[in-house]
């Protein structure tokens, strides 16, 4: 919910806004007896065995008595299915200035059947929290049950509890058997959660949510009686709901979730067909500052940006609407690399941690800029009279204007749909700003001296003004600045962008203490890593990244991420004269800015070699379509009400899929009738999420495919679509003798909650409102004469203990292993690549081949295919045994999938299996298949191999 404030409750038993502690000593409370001054932060957050307090009052958290702004960024670990590289992500969230990470816990992916919940390898919940206790983070945790703004599988729910005994349709949150089967999911999470706890000191869970709906009119009870199974668990941190009400105020303003990208729907008319490479520029870094902003000018202090972090929805992990990529166009993007919208988040979570003024705001006299365009947000810090200007342009020009009774002297400029933050009468350490042009980026005391930092857009001029009743030495250490001093007042002027990082050095005048002035523009501010260590702060700049910092006697030790060659300088507490850099010593000499400067520079990055993808075996399957397919092992469907709720008509049997424990992938259905005489054509109803398909055969013999149509964008947000395909029955097949009708449906994902009054949509889809179960075959008619048909029905077969219930469909291939490393495919057919195939029905090709990047390298590697896009077939591609995503040739709009490290091999072997489903109608097969390097830098973390079972 972008820019909301969401209520932190106890729900009951309490005051209106109270944080019962349900036994617990760990003191959460709302309001302090008085007022908590401004003053710096809590430190760093770590399981440090020890109690702490948390609470809030209506301006922020507290922390020990201590003011928190909360910067979290959204990560997805089940999105990233290789738990080395949880460890990756989180250090760049902690280095580009977020101090929490949000984590939702989605129940499908933990939970393949009733009371069975599986936290092993990939859904390692316990690893992921202690990875970011050791990381230095706060944890805010999102157990659900409900998690639909993660763009999931039924918003999260497992799919067996759409056909669970007792469980009636959506499982309101009245209903008793949904209630026990919510208790056992909260109960299994709140059994690791509770020994990672920041009031206990196991780790750094700070905050809980539980829903992520608003529960109606009705709802207060139901959120209730989960606040009070919390409580009983032993979750005494604050607890935090949509509860869908108005703000309340006296509580901090929460955004729990702040949109800087979004999801991109099959077909891209969210992204116009570019995908999230269109996302990307729509939620450019301008909006996304003028976003955060908002948010501060509107009393926020607790932050959830969304997502900060792209991912991967393997498997069958993700709603209907959305493709397999969720890159979402974050900051930091699906392939874990930083990109340039980095540069808003990083800039204010580095002045939120060191500029404690800003944790204590309160709305102040109304100010307007000369330019109406220009919409100026006045707050103040009542204890240090710090004033807060927040400047937001929605125009699509570029606007400079005065701010008349601000204090600033001269125009400031503000970029088209951007928005800038100034302060005046801020302390810069032992200083006083008097104003500037230019945002403050952070403030830091290094050594013997302090740093104050500033950035803007490149091709901009800043100026920072300082109050000085007695005129200081001013030094300009680079040829860009300019300087001057009168009344009282130094002024520093440069351009921002112009040969990178620009520094004054202002010493004596008011102060003994030197100040260090430091300019960037966004892409310089990007490589300026400020770090708290043990010994006081640190300030690095240059390389792609600083993932840690260790202090041994004089050495510093950094380690970190190279792309380019670069320079490395380094501020550090007094007595460091040494440094190294990833182990290796570096040769440093001291600056006149009180740094350590590299001598020489880091070498860049070289990209890793990749292999051509040949040696391609094929081999065709659906067997199911045969008349003599032995099928007596499948279920016989034959129920006659759903549990779930799907319609089923008079006199029929239920043929939904979730009806008989098949919740993902792909679903065959085998109907057996006798005496074809007099059916001219068989009408087959069908339900499936957002570009289901249904195939059909008569004896073996094809009848023809049905599509659901691409989303366009009235209908876009649709998760469940219904329609009738009907096949003219071929004039051999009308005759006496049994048949066999075989099916295969390809359902999607299930829906979360839609609106029911939706309505019919274009293309014979329809909107299936509250009754969104019931996925697969509806019902089947027959034109020209009626008769009987007994149905039997195979979907996905067991999950295996690695990959979970998600990862595999109802292929025969996939049943038979064909996508597993170990499978023998010894006598497939050899082939080439592009291929060509008309038939209706699926084909798979498989390969293998080496990598051999070096050790020390972190590639991203992805898979891209090409083809024609009149060319009308699907695939699912499996890597190693793990189903990566689903390829659309004719929808798109993506084409290149992302291949994690530790389920791929990057120094080893590596199968590759593409089942393709060709719908008859064009020349299907496959086009063009190739890795590619989306990035490599020298760096990384150590990468664990994901297990990858073969038969």
């Amino acid at each position: 919910m972008e820019l909301s404030r969401r209520t932190f409750t106890a729900l009951a038993g309490t005051a209106a806004l109270g944080l019962a502690l349900a036994g617990s000593r760990a003191a959460t409370g709302t309001h302090p007896a008085q007022a908590v001054p401004t003053g710096p932060p809590p430190a760093a957050p770590r399981a440090d065995g020890k109690r702490h307090e948390v609470g809030f009052d209506r301006y922020s958290l507290l922390v020990d008595g201590r003011r928190l702004v909360l910067w979290s960024g959204e990560m997805h670990p089940f999105r990233l299915p290789s738990p080395s590289l949880w460890r990756d992500v989180l250090q760049k969230l902690r280095a580009h200035g977020h101090n929490a990470v949000s984590v939702p816990v989605p129940w499908n992916l933990h939970s393949p059947a009733p009371g069975r919940h599986d936290f092993t390898g990939v859904r390692d919940l316990d690893l992921f929290l202690t990875m970011a206790a050791e990381e230095r983070l706060y944890v805010v945790l999102r157990p659900g049950p409900y998690l639909g703004s993660a763009d999931l599988d039924a918003g999260g729910l497992p799919g067996w509890l759409r056909a669970a005994e007792g469980v009636a349709g959506r499982a309101p949150g009245t209903d008793p058997a949904y209630l026990r089967h919510v208790d056992e999911w909260l109960g299994a999470v709140d059994a690791i959660a509770v020994r990672h706890l920041f009031t206990g000191g196991g780790g750094t869970v700070l905050l809980y949510q539980f829903e992520d709906r608003s529960p109606g009119a009705d709802g207060g009870a139901h959120l209730s009686r989960l606040r009070r199974k919390v409580r009983a668990d032993g979750i005494d941190v604050p607890l935090f709901h949509d509860d869908g009400r108005a703000d309340r105020p006296r509580t901090p303003g929460f955004a729990a979730g702040t949109a800087v990208g979004a999801s991109d729907p099959w077909g891209g008319v969210s992204s116009g067909g570019r995908g999230y490479i269109g996302v990307r520029e729509k939620w450019d870094p301008a909006r996304e500052r003028s976003s955060l902003l908002t948010g501060l000018a509107t009393g926020v202090t607790a932050h959830t940006v969304r997502m900060a972090v792209g991912g991967t929805s393997w498997g069958w992990l993700s709603s209907p609407d959305v493709y397999t990529s969720y890159d979402y166009g974050a900051p930091i993007d699906q392939a874990r690399r930083p990109t340039s919208k980095l540069a808003p988040p990083q800039q204010l979570g580095h002045l939120l941690r060191t500029v404690p003024d800003l944790a204590r705001l309160e709305p102040a006299g109304e100010v307007r800029a000369k330019d109406d365009r220009l919409k100026v947000h006045h707050l103040a810090n009542p204890d240090t009279d710090a004033q807060v200007y927040v400047l937001r342009n929605d125009s699509a020009e570029q606007v400079t204007s005065p701010l008349p009774g601000t204090g600033i002297e001269v125009p400031v400029t503000v970029g088209a749909r951007d928005a800038r933050l100034l302060v005046t009468g801020l302390r810069l350490g032992r200083r006083k700003l008097a104003f500037s042009t230019a945002q403050p980026l952070f403030r830091l005391a290094v050594g013997r001296q302090d740093i104050a930092a500033f950035v803007g857009r490149a091709g901009e001029t800043a100026q920072v003004s300082l109050a000085c009743d007695v005129q200081p030495l001013t030094n300009r250490l680079d040829p860009e600045p300019a300087w001057s001093y009168a009344q009282g007042r130094l002024n520093v002027v440069t351009p921002l962008g112009v040969g990178g990082l620009s520094r004054v050095l202002v010493e004596d005048g008011d102060s003994t203490t030197p100040m260090l002035l430091l300019f960037a523009d966004d892409a310089t501010a990007l490589r300026l890593w400020p770090h708290e260590t043990p010994s006081g702060p640190l300030l690095v700049h240059g390389p792609a990244l600083l993932r840690s910092v260790t202090l041994r006697g004089a050495t510093v030790h950094l380690t970190g991420d190279v792309a380019g060659e670069t320079g490395l300088e380094v501020w550090a507490p007094r007595g460091v004269t040494a440094v190294t850099w990833n182990g290796q010593p570096v040769r440093t000499t001291a600056s006149r800015a009180g740094s350590l400067v590299m001598e020489g520079l880091l070498p860049a990055t070289p990209a890793p070699s990749l292999p051509a993808l040949d040696g391609w075996r094929r081999r065709t399957e659906n067997p199911e379509a045969e008349p003599d397919f032995d099928d007596a092992r499948w279920t016989a469907a034959d129920r006659t009400a759903s549990r779930g709720g799907a319609p089923v008509p008079e006199g029929r049997p239920v043929l939904s899929a979730d009806d008989y424990g098949f919740h993902y992938g792909d679903v065959w259905y085998r109907g057996r009738f006798e005496d074809a005489r007099g059916i001219t054509s068989v009408s087959l109803s069908y339900r499936t999420g957002t570009q289901g398909l249904l195939m059909a055969w008569l004896d073996g013999q094809p009848l023809g495919t049905h599509r659901m149509p691409v989303p366009d964008e009235d209908t876009v947000g649709r998760g469940t679509w219904t329609a009738t395909a009907a096949f003219a029955v071929p004039e051999r097949l009308r005759e006496r003798g049994g048949r066999v009708l075989s099916v295969l449906v390809r359902p999607m994902q299930q829906a979360g909650q839609e609106s029911a009054g939706d309505g019919p949509g274009s293309g014979g889809g329809e909107a299936d409102g509250a009754s969104g179960a019931g996925r697969g075959l509806a019902s089947v008619a027959f034109e020209g004469a009626s008769r009987e048909i007994g149905w039997r029905i195979q979907g996905a077969g067991a999950p295996d203990r690695v990959r979970g219930a998600l990862n595999n469909g109802g292929l025969y291939g996939e049943r038979e292993g064909w996508h597993l490393p170990g499978h023998d495919d010894r006598d497939w057919e050899p082939v080439d690549l592009p291929r060509e195939d008309r038939r209706q029905g699926v084909a798979w090709y498989r390969t293998d081949f080496r990598l051999d990047v070096d050790p020390d390298v972190d590639g991203a590697i992805g898979l891209v295919l090409e083809d024609g896009p009149e060319r009308a077939y699907r695939v699912q591609i499996f890597l190693n045994g793990w189903n990566m995503g689903q390829y659309i040739n004719d929808v798109g709009p993506q084409h290149t999938f992302v291949l994690p490290n530790g389920i791929l091999r990057t120094r080893g072997s590596n199968t590759l299996a593409l089942a393709v489903l060709s719908d008859g109608t064009t020349p299907a097969g496959l086009g063009a298949v190739r890795l590619t390097l989306l990035g490599a830098v020298r760096g990384g973390v150590p990468v664990e191999p994901v297990e990858s079972p073969g038969r």
